[in-house]
């Protein structure tokens, strides 16, 4: 298969977008369906039923612990697959085998077997979307592999998802926040019961600490499914401490379940909201049966610290040195100031800062206005079309008690400002949008190159 064999069946497969934006397709609470994703699945042999999988959901987080499961998973000595969402920088990074994400000749080849199907849905007009297409594509490569455990990722909500289609040996709800309000509902509580929505009759749930307004929803589920539940904080305990491994920043982990201790884990990835994500990923570990079987400290020792989670608190050294960090609402701001100030208490810090327009903008420009008040901060945009205007950024956060802002039209341009404040001893935080970060990276990457 040819470069240009690779590039028309992905832009086949982006082509979907298109039917999303003319038809309205959206996530909406009252009215979307699940019946499109299995129809596509029983066209396409209903790859999912031959997976065992760990579901994950939540607000923030369920990536990381996703990561971790998955690691666990591959030091086991399993073939394991990982599907999360969004990409940084290549598509391809969303579907993973081991450590390898899925080649594009085998990304090709599903989207080719699929395009008939996915042609005949958009003739009758029940044209599935890119997230459902792409995760229809995900549980066929896993199943063509024979993986022999998947660790899935939520895309959006839970109850509605694509994914959701899967009825998993354990499920796990993460951290859960206000975040996608419009498609979720504007409470903890309502935003919750979509998390919660995995939840299947029977099957295990571990649960990261909640607010006690979305941890009431998820008891209810629980018990109204007999799914066993198990609450990190609660059940399952954890201790930590910022430390360094070979020159990567990141946890001192010890993990403590009904049936064991795990200690002294280091994980690299900063801050204790990656020591709460360790926590739930040991104990999902513990309660999916093909890796349970094959389960031990060091095997989680060896798994954590091979784990590699791309801009989410990624420390990338030089001069300056960065964090990359795809903190994208408030709650997730100050997880990132409170990791800062822990794993690097006497650096200087210059934040560079761009979202999307339709984020908690002023939440997140609020949280760096009350917990960095000093921190210079560089307001920049991607090239996505939601991108917010950076002068309008900087506005907003003089606004809200931010004193030292300034607006930079690029990524390059940002990143050129901010190396020049943080000079030679400083650290220069990247965050505000994964899309931010994957441009970071990109031109990172074109710099390096």
């Amino acid at each position: 298969m040819t470069q240009t064999d690779y590039e028309a069946a992905l832009a086949y497969l982006f082509s979907a977008t298109d039917y999303e934006k003319m038809r309205r397709v959206r996530y909406n609470a009252d009215t979307f369906s699940l019946d499109r994703m299995h129809r596509l699945l029983r066209m396409l042999g209903s790859p999912h039923r031959r997976l065992r999988t760990v579901h994950l959901a939540g607000t923030k987080g369920k990536g990381s612990t996703a990561a971790l499961i998955h690691a666990v998973a591959t030091a086991c000595g399993l073939t394991a697959g990982l599907y999360t969402s969004p990409h940084l920088v290549d598509i391809r990074e969303r579907i993973r085998i081991g450590r390898e994400d899925i080649p594009p000749r085998h990304l090709a080849a599903l989207i080719e077997a699929a395009r008939p199907h996915v042609d005949r849905m958009r003739a009758e007009d029940d044209a599935p979307t890119f997230f459902e297409i792409f995760t229809a594509l995900a549980f066929g490569h896993f199943a063509g592999a024979a993986v022999e455990v998947a660790v899935v990722e939520v895309g959006l909500g839970g109850r509605l998802d694509a994914t959701n289609v899967l009825v998993p040996d354990v499920s796990v709800i993460t951290a859960v926040s206000l975040d996608h309000t419009l498609q979720l509902g504007d409470s903890l509580a309502a935003i919750a019961a979509e998390k919660a929505g995995i939840v299947k009759t029977g099957v295990p749930v571990v649960s990261q600490p909640q607010p006690p307004d979305a941890m009431a929803v998820i008891e209810d589920a629980c018990r109204a499914a007999d799914a066993p539940l198990l609450v990190v904080g609660r059940d399952v305990t954890y201790t930590w401490s910022p430390a360094e491994e070979g020159g990567r920043p990141g946890c001192q982990v010890t993990v403590r379940t009904p049936t064991a201790t795990y200690a002294s884990l280091f994980v690299p990835l900063m801050g204790e909201h990656q020591a709460i994500n360790a926590a739930a990923a040991v104990a999902a570990a513990e309660r999916c049966p093909p890796v349970a079987g094959r389960l031990t400290p060091e095997v989680v020792r060896d798994g954590f610290r091979q784990v590699h989670w791309p801009g989410r608190m990624e420390h990338r050294p030089g001069e300056p040195e960065m964090v990359l960090d795809g903190a994208h609402n408030r709650a997730s701001i100050e997880r990132l100031v409170e990791a800062l100030g822990r794993h690097f208490p006497d650096r200087r810090v210059v934040v560079v800062f761009g979202s999307a327009a339709d984020k908690d903008v002023d939440g997140m420009l609020g949280a760096l206005a009350d917990r960095m008040p000093d921190a210079p901060v560089v307001f920049t945009q991607t090239g996505n079309p939601r991108a917010a205007d950076p002068a309008d950024l900087a506005r907003r956060f003089r606004a809200c008690g931010g004193t030292n802002g300034e607006a930079a039209g690029d990524v390059a341009n940002a990143l050129g400002a901010a190396a020049a404040k943080a000079t030679h001893d400083g650290l220069v935080a990247v965050c505000g949008s994964l899309y931010l970060v994957g441009e970071v990276m990109e031109h990172l990457a074109g710099a390096d190159g």
